[in-house]
């Protein structure tokens, strides 16, 4: 009987250990941000926190995901991006507090040439479609000298907004997780870098110019504005600020990935 109530008890008080622990649904890109967050969870489930992590393979639906009230937060976005979002979808996500994670300097890759020098007048060049990295692919190509912007400082700027094309540069827009898959199609293709990590691209290596770590496209938490204070999603941020995961993406990335914190 003493064996029978012992057996008991410690099922009961497993069920409510289960029970203790706090469900956060967090809807991230694979690569790095699934990867990181990946890292995290066992620090936070020692904290009572089960960190559920929901791939997605698009910029829309993480967004959307979190604003229908299906998950919780995501980390994938820049500022920007965001700033973007809310505005064309009428939206109100916000970006948590302390919610900066890292910088994944963005970079031009291309299969047919080895130097930006060697770029031909009429090369057609893929950018994403979105206004908020369009925008930031069109001011890393200035900063080349390929082109020159009505408002050198317009982050949403699209090829309409360009005001000199020296070599007559030809733009495809294209959706930014499509980037890589075009490399053959393109002289020049402006990518994203989780999506050029998970296309086996090195940042550091293969980009022909990229942006320095100093760029103001720092990818962030996100979460709905009634939610954006939530305990549970501050123990997320502080698991993600720890020495021990800026050690991971240093080493993991190898520059690829900066942290920002």
């Amino acid at each position: 009987m003493f064996k029978k109530t012992l057996t008991a008890l410690a099922i009961a008080a497993a069920a409510l250990s289960a029970q203790a622990q706090d469900a956060l649904k967090v809807a991230a890109t694979a690569v790095p941000h699934a990867e990181i967050l990946n890292f995290v969870k066992p620090q936070l489930k020692a904290q009572g926190v089960d960190l559920q992590v929901r791939e997605f393979s698009d910029y829309i639906q993480p967004n959307a995901a979190v604003e229908d009230k299906q998950l919780d937060a995501n980390f994938f976005q820049h500022q920007p991006y965001l700033d973007s979002y809310n505005k064309d979808r009428k939206s109100s996500l916000v970006a948590v507090p302390n919610g900066k994670v890292h910088v994944e300097p963005f970079g031009a890759y291309s299969k047919k040439i080895k130097n930006v020098k060697d770029l031909k007048d009429g090369a057609l060049v893929a950018i994403p479609n979105d206004p908020s990295n369009a925008g930031r692919a069109l001011l890393l190509l200035q900063k080349q000298g390929l082109i020159e912007l009505k408002d050198p400082k317009n982050i949403t700027a699209t090829p309409l907004d360009i005001a000199k094309n020296p070599k007559k540069l030809k733009f495809r827009e294209l959706e930014a997780a499509l980037l890589p898959r075009a490399l053959g199609d393109v002289d020049l293709a402006l990518i994203n870098t989780n999506y050029a990590i998970e296309a086996k691209l090195n940042p550091t290596k293969d980009a022909l110019f990229i942006e320095g770590a100093d760029s103001p496209y720092t990818n962030i938490v996100a979460a709905r504005a009634d939610r954006a204070n939530d305990p549970v999603i501050q123990k997320l941020m502080k698991a993600l600020h720890t020495p021990e995961t800026k050690k991971f993406i240093q080493d993991k990335y190898k520059g690829a990935v900066v942290p920002a914190f």
